[in-house]
């Protein structure tokens, strides 16, 4: 997948599994939640029965918040962590239903993306032998890179993104993905009701592999960085609405750091320059090969064709272009195109 082959770093390799890798549960991102939580432990194998209670206890979570965590009609581990929540059940007989039936297929099919393994394995599958699963020492080098602050609250945001269009049944009502200027949040409006989903940031940091949009730098999306935030820009500026139509969707917000969007030299309200329309396209495109839901949004608010799409963009682009007389910008590049 160009993803990840463009740039086949271990961070790469791993945010396809959460953003790309198909999802008919939640069962992967509660099992990438609960290795973060485990990682501080420093052990390479890692038995089931410690793995368990944390791997449950986030489906347990989540459950509170949205009832629909899988695609099928039943679930015996989602009754039992349903149980537990309500306190029909000890924490020892939901550790016990999960050792059962919770890892019975998300073990195996974790490293999955586009029907076929990755070549970055980070566990391995020694549950016939030892009853655990061995980290390696990819998931520990995942663990020191720079990125891996941001690699949690991008894992959130998809769980978040995903169990929303189950909620609201998208094989039948099409979900609509909105930006919130004032809360950076993205939310759902299903009929008349509105529903945060999660943060912009995380949710479009993955996409972009952790890097400014502009420029390539590093952009965090963790408050207590020193950097500060990236910046959520609208790549077609704000100032042209009455001209492009959506103008806040999600194909025209971008991450940014903060010297590229506000700092001597940047953007403002300038136009970005061609090469980074073309840019942008893929970015899209990569948010169509994701599935549920933000496809579904692009599609709404683009086109249901990748030459319908890159019309869309064309048009606009040009549109601001000749009637707002813009001159068009173009960052000093801190790395190369990875996108």
């Amino acid at each position: 997948m160009r993803f990840y082959q463009q740039e086949p770093t271990r961070e790469n390799y791993w945010r396809g599994i959460i953003l790309f890798g198909k999802n008919v549960a939640s069962y992967k991102f509660a099992l990438a939640n609960a290795l973060y939580d485990i990682n501080s432990s420093g052990n390479e194998l890692i038995r089931l029965e410690d793995l368990a209670l944390p791997y449950s206890q986030h489906i347990c979570r989540h459950l509170q918040g949205s009832p629909k965590q899988i695609t099928s009609r039943s679930s015996t581990f989602l009754d039992a962590c349903l149980q537990f929540n309500q306190g029909d059940i000890t924490q020892e007989a939901l550790i016990n239903t999960t050792l059962r039936y919770g890892f019975a297929n998300v073990i195996d099919k974790f490293h999955n993306v586009n029907r076929a393994e990755i070549d970055c394995r980070f566990y391995l599958d020694e549950r016939k032998t030892e009853k655990s699963i061995r980290l390696t020492d990819n998931f520990f080098h995942l663990t020191e890179s720079p990125q891996y602050k941001n690699i949690g609250k991008e894992t959130e945001a998809r769980w978040r993104l995903v169990e929303s269009a189950w909620e609201l049944n998208i094989s039948q009502t099409l979900l609509d993905v909105h930006y919130d200027p004032e809360t950076k949040g993205l939310y759902t409006a299903a009929k008349t009701r509105r529903k945060a989903i999660t943060s912009c940031r995380a949710s479009l940091n993955g996409y972009q592999k952790g890097k400014c949009f502009y420029c390539y730098a590093p952009i965090h999306i963790v408050s207590c960085t020193k950097d500060g935030l990236a910046d959520v820009d609208h790549f077609i500026p704000w100032i042209a609405r009455s001209l492009v139509p959506n103008i806040d969707g999600i194909w025209n917000l971008v991450l940014a750091c903060q010297q590229c969007n506000r700092g001597v030299g940047g953007k403002f309200e300038k136009l970005p320059g061609i090469k980074l329309l073309e840019r942008l396209h893929q970015r899209n495109e990569y948010f169509i090969n994701s599935h549920l839901p933000l496809r579904e949004t692009l599609i709404r608010q683009t086109g249901k064709t990748e030459f319908a799409r890159k019309d869309f963009l064309s048009t606009a682009w040009n549109t601001v272009l000749t009637n707002m007389s813009f001159t068009t910008w173009a960052p000093q590049a801190a790395a190369e195109d990875n996108f």
